[in-house]
């Protein structure tokens, strides 16, 4: 029987706490993105609930639609972890206690100082009669591969790192060897934005997309960051990376302003490459934030390389005391301006010996809104190389939009300013 063309895939997501809404399906969402890249479209994604009579018919449901489905959850030690001996049972496949899987348990128990290996871990080293075993180097459930009928079950963990390393190590090199002759990969570039809108943008972009070649497909993504421009094609045996390279150079021009990566690159990924390259470094001041744009900066490892610190400046007295700014600006233009951000930016390049500076003060609400300064009002600016540069915008969202924007925006314009491309 000749085997057709194309394979798809589907995704089960196994936990009460996924039904009841307290967790996200986040691993979900995850698996789709890689699968369909591998060249597997997802025919369906299901979650269901820690009980082994729904685990069961969510697969088999899930099995009727693509030959290739991947399981999360329910591959721990205590009692509602239930995936393994359900799907042991849907195939009638008995579970054999594997001794290599033991010892590596107890291993790792020992490893972080536990001389016995809990009674209850002995489950996870039972394994389907047949079962191919995944490798778990972060944590203590392994994964399986079961195959039948010519299909294949693969079952990880639901902790996300977990999930995602083996997928990444191990199950992304089974799907290939199992179905290669069949996948059809797909090829993505993102170029990423910030300090235009969605609608501006697609706008801006018009005449650029109506020269793509018909294979090229394109979305944009809003998010707190800004504006993310996915371009997708066919892999058409590596004709797709030739269109894709057409299409960046139709935007590039268009997209110069605004594009501050290409890829997964964040806003600070970027801005560390610049600021080594040149060898500066900066520092931020900033208030209503409280702390955000330095959280930030230092999530990004080797950050002391270029960021030399930062003050939360929250209320009048810390930026009158601690960065001097003189109480009289202060009541003169409003805590809230943009003469005081620029001061909270001199002051702060000053105090920390630093290169550059931000500093941004503003309102993320709920309350403590005004007619002059509505929630949302956020005044920024940068400091260095003799001059400074201050931003007065209004952003729209809850409290923590407004600030993940306002942060996002600081850190963009020091971005812009040490490219060359400020106004």
């Amino acid at each position: 029987m000749t085997e057709s063309k194309g394979i798809s895939s589907a995704v089960v997501a196994v936990g009460d706490e996924l039904l009841i809404g307290e967790t996200l399906d986040g691993n979900g969402s995850w698996l789709s993105k890689k699968l369909t890249n591998l060249g597997t479209p997802v025919t369906g994604r299901w979650v269901t609930g820690d009980d082994p009579v729904a685990i069961k018919q969510t697969i088999m449901t899930a099995l009727e639609k693509s030959e290739l489905v991947i399981v999360t959850g329910g591959l721990g030690p205590t009692i509602d972890d239930l995936t393994r001996p359900s799907v042991a049972e849907l195939f009638g496949l008995k579970l054999i206690v594997n001794q290599s899987l033991v010892d590596q348990l107890r291993s790792r128990f020992s490893t972080i100082g536990y001389e016995m290996l809990p009674v209850r871990n002995l489950v996870q080293a039972e394994v389907p009669e047949g079962a191919i075993i995944i490798p778990n180097c972060e944590g203590t459930a392994p994964g399986l591969i079961i195959e039948n009928e010519g299909k294949s079950v693969v079952l990880l963990p639901g902790v996300p790192h977990e999930m995602q390393s083996m997928f990444d190590r191990s199950v992304t090199e089974y799907i290939n060897k199992r179905f290669q002759s069949r996948l059809d990969p797909i090829l993505q570039r993102t170029f990423n934005t910030s300090g235009i809108p969605e609608s501006l943008l697609a706008e801006e972009l018009d005449k650029d997309i109506s020269r793509f070649p018909s294979d090229v497909s394109v979305a944009f993504l809003p998010g707190l960051q800004g504006v993310s421009l996915r371009l997708t094609a066919p892999f058409s045996g590596g004709q797709g990376l030739g269109s894709l390279d057409f299409c960046e150079n139709i935007i590039e021009t268009t997209l110069a302003p605004y594009c501050y990566s290409v890829g997964k690159k964040s806003i600070m990924d970027s801005l560390a490459e610049c600021l080594l390259m040149d060898k500066k470094c900066f520092a931020v001041g900033e208030s209503c934030t409280g702390g955000l744009i330095s959280k930030h900066i230092t999530d990004l490892p080797g950050s002391s390389r270029y960021f030399k610190g930062g003050i939360v400046a929250y209320d009048v007295a810390t930026k009158s005391g601690v960065l001097g700014i003189d109480k009289s600006v202060i009541e003169e233009k409003g805590v809230v301006s943009e003469e005081v951000a620029a001061l909270m930016a001199e002051r702060i390049t000053e105090v920390m010996k630093a290169d550059f500076g931000i500093g941004l003060t503003g309102i993320a609400g709920p309350d403590g809104g005004t007619k002059d300064n509505p929630v949302g009002t956020i005044c920024y600016a940068v400091a260095g190389h003799d001059q400074v540069i201050s931003f007065r915008k209004i952003f729209q969202g809850n409290r923590e939009s407004i600030r993940e924007r306002a942060a996002q925006a600081a850190l963009f314009s020091l971005f812009r300013i040490l490219t060359n491309r400020q106004d």
